[in-house]
């Protein structure tokens, strides 16, 4: 459980969401939260790719992206007639 002190603004503006949304305001905060836990995460990706590449192994699948349609399937819309 969390417990924090916020500006007056910002806690009438949570409210005012919270209102519009239909949701309580605890649940639009839990939300907000994890957006934002999520984005911090995201921007340290890189850094985690740089520290740590794919292996020989992971980087194999890249090649999958090359090969295109395994079959012609051009006349796929005339199969039915």
């Amino acid at each position: 459980m969390l417990s924090f002190r916020t500006e007056r603004r910002d806690a009438e503006q949570a409210e005012q969401w919270a209102a519009r949304l239909g949701v309580d305001r605890s649940e639009l905060l839990r939300h907000a939260l994890r957006l934002h836990l999520a984005r911090l995460e995201a921007e340290t990706d890189a850094t985690r790719w740089e520290a740590q590449p794919m292996t020989a192994a992971e980087s194999a699948l890249i090649a999958i992206d090359d090969w295109g349609p395994a079959e012609d399937w051009s006349d796929w819309p005339d199969a039915t007639r």
